[in-house]
């Protein structure tokens, strides 16, 4: 069950990403962040494909497998980009619960495109818990005031969802045959000629030269974090089963809720407290009875 140890440590990694990327972004662009972030994450990933040698298997990766790998890649650029700019306009606890919202379209996806019935009661009864969990969470807050960018974030939001469950979708036919971290090393590699090709084409280089020296900090740890995630995610994603891997990942969210208490002073509301519980409930059933 190595695969499930590590699912349990992307959770892990990928709670902290989301802090180290909060507080990167306070008065750095969100693409321009995302960008610098994929360079770490890509160097991390092709020194994981040296250490385990599965470089030169390159080669013998099949025309399909790249296809998908790259429609992988470039839904997870699309997913990045919006994340983080719903980040840099919205609360975390606001922000990262509509996120996971991913976790309910992929595991629908998983049983129609890969046949994943099995406990499919049990599937279905925790992805209607996650499902009533985030719409509890993603409360709104109209008497704390909105940000001056209003409620645009929203639909940053819901797009970095949609994009996210789509990732998982195509990569995990894109790495069938394929070593796990070449896979990720590929589709980062993806992510970020897309994540540059937005900086340059809104002409946002032009801001590295004002960059905090705290905020690139911050910026290049949670790139480490993420990129820590990724290679536990796709490992568990290549050897486990999706429709459980997934929603281990997304517990995330308590690591991310607790951490935003502390570093940033968010609350929860008792409403969006009884709907983290839901989640956890829908991912603990999920995870130990499928």
């Amino acid at each position: 069950m190595a695969w499930l140890l590590a699912a349990v440590l992307s959770a892990c990694f990928a709670g902290i990403t989301s802090i180290l990327a909060k507080c990167g972004i306070r008065q750095t662009d969100s693409d321009l962040a995302t960008a610098l972030r994929t360079v770490v994450v890509l160097l991390f990933a092709w020194i994981m494909v040296l250490v385990v040698g599965s470089g030169g298997t390159i080669g013998a990766i099949t025309p399909r497998s790249l296809l998908f790998l790259i429609l992988s890649g470039t839904a997870t650029g699309a997913s990045w980009l919006c994340y983080f700019k719903a980040l840099s306009m919205g609360d975390v606890n606001k922000v990262v619960p509509i996120d996971k919202s991913s976790t309910v379209l992929t595991v629908l996806l998983a049983i129609i495109c890969f046949s994943e019935t099995g406990h499919l009661a049990v599937k279905l009864v925790g992805t209607v818990l996650l499902a009533a969990g985030i719409f509890l969470m993603v409360e709104r807050k109209a008497e704390q005031g909105e940000t001056k960018t209003g409620r645009a974030w929203i639909f940053y939001a819901f797009g970095s969802a949609i994009c996210a469950a789509l990732t998982s979708i195509l990569a995990k036919v894109g790495i069938s045959g394929v070593e796990s971290n070449l896979g990720t090393a590929i589709r980062t590699s993806v992510v970020l000629v897309l994540a540059w090709l937005v900086v340059f084409m809104q002409g946002k280089q032009r801001q590295l030269r004002y960059l905090q020296r705290q905020e690139l900090i911050f910026i290049l740890l949670s790139g480490l974090a993420t990129g820590a995630s990724w290679l536990c995610y796709y490992y568990a994603i290549q050897n486990g089963v999706v429709s459980v891997v997934v929603p281990i990942d997304k517990l995330s969210l308590v690591i991310t809720v607790i951490f935003s208490r502390v570093v940033f002073g968010e609350r929860l509301s008792r409403r969006a407290c009884t709907g983290l519980c839901l989640m956890v409930a829908g991912t603990l059933m999920m995870a130990i009875w499928s």
